[in-house]
C-alpha cells in the first residue's frame, strides 16, 4: 500500500512539474492556428504582435521552436476564439463571414518589408488605419473601406441585390460599427 501510494506521488508530481514548465515556457501565449499562403496549417501557441509589426510568433507545445510570420505570408491566424485575415499583408479581425466578411482592421503593414531572395520589396498594406471597419466581398476579392464619407456608396455596392440588408444598413446612420446585423441579413438572405 506504501509502495502504491509512493508512486502515486512521484507520478502526480512529475505531471505537476510538467505542466507547470508548460504553462510557463508559454507565459503570452494563446492557443492558435495559421493558416499559411500555400494553405498548410500549422497549429501552436501564438504570441500576437499584430498592433505593433503585423505579425505574430507561433510555437510547439514544448515552447522550443518559434517561428515568426508576417500578415503577407498567411492568408488568416486563429488566435483563441479570434479569427483573423490577412490581405496584402495586414490582419482584419473577423467579425461576421459569409459571403460578405465584416472586418476591423487589427494592424498597419505600410512599410513592412518583404523580401524576394535578396531584394527587399516594400509592402503598401490597405487602405485606412488599425480600428477602421471594411466589407470584404469573397465572390469578387474585394475590400471596400467603410468611413463616413464612402458609407452610402460601400453599403449600396454591398446590399444591392439585398433590400432587407440595405435598410438595415441605412439605419445605423453612417456608424461603420454598426453594420454587423446587415451583413449578416444580407449572408442569410437565401436560409429558410
Amino acid at each position: 500500500m506504501k509502495m502504491l501510494t509512493t508512486i502515486t506521488l512521484i507520478a502526480l508530481s512529475i505531471s505537476l512539474q510538467q505542466a507547470t514548465a508548460q504553462t510557463e515556457s508559454h507565459a503570452g501565449f494563446k492557443n492558435g492556428s495559421v493558416v499559411l499562403a500555400d494553405k498548410s496549417i500549422v497549429s501552436g501557441f501564438i504570441k500576437e504582435k499584430i498592433k505593433s509589426n503585423s505579425s505574430l510568433v507561433i510555437t510547439d507545445e514544448k515552447g522550443e521552436k518559434k517561428i515568426l510570420y508576417y500578415g503577407s505570408e498567411l492568408t488568416s491566424a486563429t488566435i483563441e476564439d479570434n479569427k483573423y485575415i490577412c490581405l496584402k499583408g495586414d490582419f482584419f479581425k473577423v467579425l461576421t463571414e459569409g459571403e460578405l466578411v465584416y472586418l476591423q482592421k487589427a494592424s498597419d503593414a505600410s512599410g513592412q518589408p518583404s523580401y524576394n531572395g535578396t531584394e527587399a520589396l516594400f509592402n503598401n498594406g490597405t487602405e485606412g488605419t488599425p480600428g477602421d471597419y471594411f466589407i470584404y466581398d469573397n465572390r469578387r476579392n474585394d475590400l471596400k473601406r467603410i468611413s463616413k464619407k464612402s458609407f452610402d456608396n460601400v453599403i449600396a455596392a454591398s446590399f444591392s441585390d439585398c433590400v432587407a440588408a440595405f435598410d438595415r444598413a441605412k439605419m445605423v446612420h453612417n456608424d461603420p460599427a454598426q453594420l454587423k446585423d446587415a451583413v449578416e441579413l444580407y449572408n442569410n438572405r437565401h436560409k429558410k
